[in-house]
């Protein structure tokens, strides 16, 4: 199950923080953000997944795919070990 989430203002940070923290990976996209606040949200996403030991890739232009420890990524193999 992934969340899929498309926040209009920084504020909704909370949101993407509160699913991958449970185990979700979330699906960001930041398509009808103005730039500068894309781009925090950018760093806060790369901050949480660095901190919390997870993985994040680009999808397509400001469409992030935010990966929490021990989940399966879109490239690995299914008797991968990690």
């Amino acid at each position: 199950m992934f969340k899929t989430l498309c926040p209009q203002t920084y504020n909704e940070a909370l949101y993407v923080g509160h699913y991958f923290r449970t185990g979700v990976p979330v699906v960001m996209d930041l398509t009808k953000m103005p730039n500068g606040e894309a781009k925090q949200f950018v760093d806060f996403a790369a901050g949480l997944v660095f901190g919390r030991g997870g993985d994040m890739d680009r999808l397509a232009p400001r469409v992030f795919l935010l990966m929490p420890r021990g989940t399966a990524g879109r490239g690995s193999d299914v008797g991968e070990v990690r």
